[in-house]
């Protein structure tokens, strides 16, 4: 479990020291982008490895409607990551949310924890949802209000629409060949 933690809280540090120290971050220059990349991949790997080596209380298990709704809400937090794609235009969610991407990823961490009720998930979920939002509320804070961008053209929407599809038939599949059914 201390490699999950360690994981998790490492996630949060190098996320959120642009946001906390953006004066440390800013020194660092150009410098600074490996670092946290190796920060990031870092915390990837202990998250990976204290999860697979946890052990906790089960609450609850993979029930068949858990299931189904899980991948409902994973397609709705892909289409959200892909209105995030985009930098000047946004298909028409990226034009409603101001941070899909965060809302995408909390939707995918809530998804997650609907299917996997014990403690290793609940630290693993449960961490990254709850960093997800202090991360749009920190943004919020120090960005102020949002302006709306402009509404990208239907072409793009569709293309969202068959790479949000594509994406999660592909992380189905890596989670079928890692021996976890993504299925009911």
């Amino acid at each position: 479990m201390t490699l999950l933690i360690a994981g998790v809280a490492l996630w949060w540090a190098a996320h959120l020291f642009k946001r906390l120290a953006p004066g440390v971050r800013q020194s660092l220059g150009a410098k600074g982008y490996p670092v946290m990349a190796v920060a990031i991949l870092a915390s990837v790997v202990l998250m990976v490895l204290g999860y697979r080596a946890a052990d906790g209380a089960v609450y609850w298990g993979r029930e068949p409607m858990l299931v189904g709704i899980n991948n409902l809400l994973m397609v709705v937090a892909f289409y959200f990551y892909a209105a995030s794609a985009a930098k000047d235009v946004k298909i028409w969610l990226g034009t409603k949310v101001r941070h899909p991407q965060l809302t995408g990823f909390s939707i995918w961490a809530a998804a997650h924890l609907l299917v996997n009720g014990d403690t290793p998930s609940f630290i693993l979920f449960g961490g990254l949802l709850a960093w997800a939002i202090v991360e749009i509320l920190l943004i919020n804070a120090q960005e102020g209000p949002w302006e709306r961008p402009e509404r990208a053209p239907v072409k793009k929407e569709i293309v969202a629409v068959v790479v949000t599809c594509v994406m999660v038939s592909v992380v189905m599949a890596i989670h079928f060949a890692l021996g976890v059914t993504p299925w009911g």
